[in-house]
């Protein structure tokens, strides 16, 4: 496949296995590491990153040039080196382990995550967490589903839905590393609701599978700390938007692929409901 070639949600259900059986040889890597000993260095941007980041995201680069050759990609680790491919119609977006600290910290959340976009939109998600023996994945339009993840691949997948926002009960995620002032302020618009801090895209995951209702994050953050989480959600029913409701824009090379800032929510209805002002 040529780097111009677009790829539609409906070709990414075809390939959700492939995905799948990449990612979780990344997370069997990704867990001798930790049995060894993680060792950890500093980048330049001052994040952590370790021996399980960078060998994760070789399996995975080397499985996505076997399954989609010519394909684009933009990884997290090739990214922090400086490299910024051409990016065509569509491309894929990489996290080899999203949420260094937490893994270093011996925490179960983090994950790997794989996002497809296609037209500046993201299509197809897969995420897993290595920890906690899960794979979610959707396509857009087409599924979203659990699944058990095994040694080197995953099984039983288990259809999940977003719920709609509850009468009463109703659950902000949100990340433990980036809160800021007004994610806090924006929270407390929607009070009373329960608020769970967490690490990496497991967020996404708890909002898909209807464990949470919304995920703000208003300051910045990578694109592939968000596309495969914005994919599965909306796989899954929920909506991924601005914080003045608008779409968020995938492939901003200019800006070192970063998003400003997003919330996620389970319920469109609600998202519709209540703008950033």
């Amino acid at each position: 496949m040529g780097a111009s070639s677009e790829l539609r949600a409906a070709d990414a259900v075809g390939l959700l296995d492939d995905l799948t059986a990449i990612i979780a040889r990344a997370c069997a890597v990704i867990r001798k590491i930790a049995a060894e000993g993680v060792a950890q260095r500093l980048k330049a941007d001052q994040s952590p990153v370790t021996p399980a980041d960078e060998a994760s995201e070789a399996i995975i680069l080397d499985g996505l040039s076997r399954l989609l050759p010519g394909m684009p990609v933009v990884a997290e680790e090739m990214a922090s080196r400086g490299a910024r491919p051409t990016l065509g119609a569509s491309f894929l977006v990489v996290d080899p382990l999203d949420g260094t600290k937490e893994f270093i910290a011996g925490s179960d959340q983090f994950t790997v995550n794989v996002g497809i976009v296609t037209q500046g939109t993201p299509v197809a998600g897969v995420i897993a967490a290595p920890n906690r023996g899960l794979i979610w994945r959707g396509v857009v339009g087409h599924k979203a589903e659990r699944l058990r993840l095994l040694p080197d691949c995953a099984e039983r997948p288990e259809p999940i839905h977003a719920r709609r926002w509850p009468a009463q009960g109703a659950v902000a995620v949100m990340s433990r590393s980036h809160l800021d002032a007004d994610t806090q302020a924006f929270l407390v618009r929607l009070e009373p609701i329960a608020r769970q801090p967490s690490g990496s895209a497991i967020k996404f995951c708890q909002l898909a599978e209807g464990a949470a209702d919304v995920y703000p994050r208003l300051s910045t953050v990578c694109e592939w700390d968000v596309a495969a989480g914005q994919a599965l959600l909306t796989a899954a029913g929920g909506v991924v938007v601005t914080p003045q409701g608008g779409p968020l824009a995938y492939g901003r090379v200019a800006e070192n692929f970063r998003v400003p800032a997003f919330i996620a929510w389970g319920d469109p209805a609600k998202a519709s409901s209540i703008v950033q002002e």
